[in-house]
């Protein structure tokens, strides 16, 4: 008698497919990517992504407790400054505003969640690129681990828990390794953006961090044909001693997320980056996709694909509607 096999008696009812389910996803496994503005006395709403807001201080505060309170095991920190420079040198001042806003919530949270920060300079630098150029105008990638080294430390000692080296210089995560345990800070671990590409998506980004770039970071980037040198990139940084690692952006590369955790003995993170959510907000608001629907699908893709962790702006609404 055909047909022989039924897979569907598998899907007959929700609690059939809840105790058959392949893959999870979980509040803790989600990573909330918050940004600080400088001087603002009111949230500053970041116009490509509906939802999401550059924060004052305060602002900041209440809304790492409520990620928090929801469940969201991490909160990944970009600081905007009012003022740049040529060097970027409010990253590496205990008193910038990436740093002060770490210390806000180190004091406000203690060790109930694991505090990131972005260990980069483009916020920083009146030219937008992820490094210090030389007199040529090319990001110079030596002088540019000095400067990390410095911030690093910075972020550290300002309450950072986990450092976020996402610049894709040359040696990073072995510059910022050894500065860490020359002074002591041992147990500080590094979130390597190991496979971070050159991509389309990062458009609502610029706005998010009001962006200097002029040009793009096809120098330090990845061409996005490119796997095997994705492969490359990771296993160099797990040399180097990331604890983790990052593949960046998440959507337009699951095959890399999957690649990277064939081999990764070590837990694998992706970003689900600006371009990714404002796509999602555009079509839902627009009445053509079910927002939430499609909002716990694309992240149990990710997941599926082998993120242990998803950085995602969906963070906190997400960890309210899983059980």
């Amino acid at each position: 008698m055909f047909p022989e096999h039924r897979p569907r008696r598998l899907r007959t009812t929700p609690a059939m497919r809840r105790l058959v389910g392949e893959t999870t996803l979980r509040p803790r496994q989600l990573i909330l990517p918050m940004f600080v503005g400088e001087g603002l006395d009111q949230p500053r709403p970041i116009s490509s992504m509906p939802g999401v807001v550059q924060h004052t201080r305060d602002t900041l505060r209440k809304a790492a407790v409520d990620a928090v309170n929801a469940g969201v095991g991490g909160l990944m920190l970009f600081g905007i400054p009012t003022t740049r420079d040529a060097e970027g040198s409010g990253a590496v001042d205990e008193n910038g505003i990436l740093n002060v806003a770490l210390r806000d919530l180190r004091q406000e949270l203690g060790d109930a969640t694991v505090l990131m920060a972005d260990t980069c300079l483009d916020e920083f630098t009146d030219h937008g690129h992820c490094g210090v150029l030389d007199a040529d105008g090319a990001v110079d990638n030596d002088a540019t681990l000095r400067v990390y080294a410095q911030m690093a430390i910075a972020q550290v000692e300002a309450g950072a828990h986990v450092l976020g080296p996402s610049g894709m210089m040359d040696g990073q995560i072995g510059v910022i390794r050894r500065a860490l345990d020359e002074v002591g800070h041992k147990d500080a671990a590094i979130l390597a953006y190991a496979a971070k590409y050159a991509s389309a998506f990062y458009g609502p980004f610029r706005e998010a961090v009001d962006s200097q770039l002029k040009g793009d970071r096809k120098t330090y980037q990845q061409d996005p044909g490119n796997a095997r040198e994705a492969l490359r990139e990771i296993e160099l940084d797990l040399a180097e001693g990331a604890d983790m690692i990052m593949v960046k952006p998440a959507l337009s590369y699951l095959d890399v997320v999957k690649a990277a955790a064939d081999i990764s003995p070590v837990p694998v993170a992706a970003y689900n980056i600006s371009g990714e959510y404002a796509m999602v907000e555009a079509a839902a608001a627009n009445g053509w996709l079910d927002r939430e629907r499609t909002v716990l699908e694309v992240l149990t893709s990710i997941r599926r694909a082998g993120a242990d962790l998803i950085l995602t702006y969906w963070a906190t609404e997400a960890a309210t509607w899983l059980d």
